[in-house]
């Protein structure tokens, strides 16, 4: 399949080398387009709807129809503009209350009240929309280029093998900054010492990054961690070896499995991956970052433990370290844009963790200045 051409982006700051790898600075001005995003757990949108949202700087209406499938239209009617998210849903069909036009499937009108023709232009955009692992996935770019198969192969909630629990949290900051938070852990160590516990273990050896199909993947093990949350399984074990793998697909979706071992298996598989088998405890979490504006951002996430060390009382205690540090991210990611924003074209001094956020820039990066069939490896997902 050949992709649309995609827009051009431009950048503030300059780029410089170091590590291997270019860097590129601050904020993007451009959002990468032909590539799935997550527009919302399925569940947001219970019911007919219409539920308004706004993605990439665009206003866009879903609403469900009677047979349940969920569509995304512009959310603007072709008459007077006015936000199709304050009309109604009749059937399969989206009636504006302001004027009474009634648009199809497809976005064209089908009805004017009050006259027989219908003008060939009163029509809006549609948008290409999957639901998915729990999550409705639109394509923001050019509709013929649309590719179910490139959606990121996330785990749903039906899954017995976790206990999921969602939430999201909005950001006054670029989807970029939080893209990089999520690919560089080693902020663990200093961010999330009071919510996670977390250890120097996340800093004091660098993981092993791997490039993959339109993403990449980390792997490492975080040695004599301590073991958080407390449970049966953990009993007598003042600390731990965590092994933490995940892979991060464009433009932003972050897979992760996290495993507690006794002490001491990292240096038993000569810090090789483990069985799963062999875990005392273990733990899934999905998220995803979609821009709102090149300002704001919203920032989905799920997190739970494997099914056989809890339910959901133990998926309710994970969720609420979660947004501890969630919230912790939140206030340094938006306190450090607040001071990019004041100088823009100031450099940022890359150190070895930068390595794994900065082989991801540059393939979102590609994205943006080129078109044509290698873009197709990078617009969507990995099998994970």
């Amino acid at each position: 399949m050949t992709a649309a051409p995609l827009e051009t982006s431009s950048r503030r700051g300059r780029p410089a080398t170091e590590y291997g790898v270019e860097v590129m600075f601050t904020s993007q001005d451009d959002f990468v387009r032909n590539c799935w995003y997550v527009a919302g757990w399925s569940s947001e949108f219970a019911g007919p709807g219409p539920f308004g949202r706004e993605f990439l700087g665009e206003a866009i209406v879903f609403y469900r129809g009677s047979n349940g499938q969920l569509r995304a239209f512009e959310d603007r009617c072709a008459h007077r503009h006015a936000p199709l998210s304050l009309g109604r849903v009749e059937g399969d069909q989206l009636r504006c209350l302001y004027h009474g036009m009634l648009f199809g499937t497809d976005g064209k009108c089908v009805e004017v009240p009050g006259q027989d023709i219908v003008p060939p232009a009163a029509c809006v955009s549609t948008y290409p929309l999957v639901e998915h692992g729990g999550w409705a996935w639109i394509w923001m770019g050019e509709p013929a280029a649309a590719d179910p198969a490139m959606i990121p192969q996330s785990i749903g909630f039906d899954e017995d093998r976790w206990t999921l629990l969602t939430g999201h949290l909005d950001y006054d900051a670029p989807a970029n900054l939080i893209n990089d938070n999520l690919l560089d852990l080693s902020h663990l160590s200093y961010v999330h010492a009071n919510s996670f516990g977390a250890t120097s273990g996340w800093t004091n050896k660098q993981p092993a990054t791997t490039k993959i199909d339109r993403g990449v993947r980390v792997d490492r093990w975080v040695l004599d961690t301590p073991p958080i949350p407390p449970l049966p399984s953990l009993r007598g074990y003042s600390s731990v070896d965590m092994w933490a793998t995940y892979e991060f697909i464009v433009p932003g979706v972050f897979l992760m499995y996290t495993a507690l071992h006794p002490p001491g298996t990292a240096e038993r598989l000569e810090h090789g991956e483990p069985k799963i088998e062999d875990a005392l405890f273990d733990n899934f979490t999905l998220q995803a970052v979609t821009p709102i504006t090149t300002e704001q951002s919203r920032y989905f996430f799920s997190w739970g433990p494997g099914t056989r060390f809890g339910g959901a009382d133990i998926a309710q205690q994970m969720l609420d370290v979660a947004c501890m540090a969630f919230q912790e991210d939140k206030i340094m990611i938006e306190a450090q844009y607040r001071i990019m924003k004041k100088a823009p074209e100031r450099r940022i001094v890359p150190i070895a963790a930068d390595r794994t956020p900065i082989l991801f820039q540059r393939m979102m990066d590609k994205m943006r200045r080129h078109s044509g069939p290698e873009n197709d490896a990078l617009s969507g997902a990995t099998s994970t």
